[in-house]
């Protein structure tokens, strides 16, 4: 392992120097990058006509070596998508993860009660990133409970989040800047400072959770 290495767990721009990052594709996937990338059938852009079509692409290209999960998918009782269809895209994904046993990366807004039941209805084996953490210390607990992880962003720039990411367990945390304008690595600093630990701890720590749940050492 390599210490103040920046993984970026989840985001839609390239990687920079010293940096390691998965990102994230939700259309277009006749044109996979050849690096890390996640890929998913997000709530906010399914279509009933369409994803069907969209999710057999989808299972198609889970084979390629460089889509590390899939994602992201998940359930938001905020936009516009009929959450009954939402859940039934959803479901299908959760299902596809567990045949190819690719981790699951997923975006959840207001509906992480629901995401949990439908995770264990369908009996789900594979590791889980909730994205974009921006919730309350109760619920990362029980999401950290059921042996899922919480990956946080530049949430942590905001001081009762750094009160939640200092009171969870760093075997069960990552860390993404996804489409905020803020570099990784002020995520990490902010990150660093609100646990009283070091860049190279954190970062190591990261580095072992990358290995856990992706089978990569870097």
């Amino acid at each position: 392992m390599t210490a103040n290495f920046f993984i970026d767990i989840h985001t839609h721009s390239p990687s920079k120097k010293g940096e390691w990052v998965i990102q994230n594709i939700h259309s277009h996937f006749d044109q996979l990058p050849s690096y890390p990338f996640s890929a998913g059938l997000h709530p906010w852009f399914i279509e009933k006509e369409t994803w069907e079509t969209a999710f057999r692409t989808l299972a198609k290209i889970s084979s390629d070596i460089n889509m590390l999960a899939l994602g992201e998918c998940g359930l938001d009782r905020v936009c516009a998508t009929n959450y009954e269809f939402q859940k039934e895209v959803f479901t299908q994904q959760v299902k596809l993860a567990n045949q190819i046993n690719k981790p699951l990366i997923l975006h959840c807004v207001r509906a992480h009660e629901d995401v949990l039941h439908l995770l264990e209805a369908q009996k789900n084996n594979v590791p889980v990133i909730f994205h974009g953490f921006n919730r309350g210390l109760i619920l990362a607990q029980k999401i950290i409970s059921k042996g899922y992880y919480v990956s946080f962003g530049a949430a942590v720039e905001r001081s009762h989040m750094q009160e939640i990411f200092a009171s969870l367990p760093l075997q069960h945390i990552f860390l993404e800047t996804d489409d905020a304008e803020i570099s990784i690595q002020s995520i990490y600093e902010r990150a660093a400072s609100s646990r009283n630990i070091s860049m190279e701890e954190l970062c190591l720590q990261l580095q072992q959770n990358l290995q856990t749940v992706f089978k990569i050492n870097l």
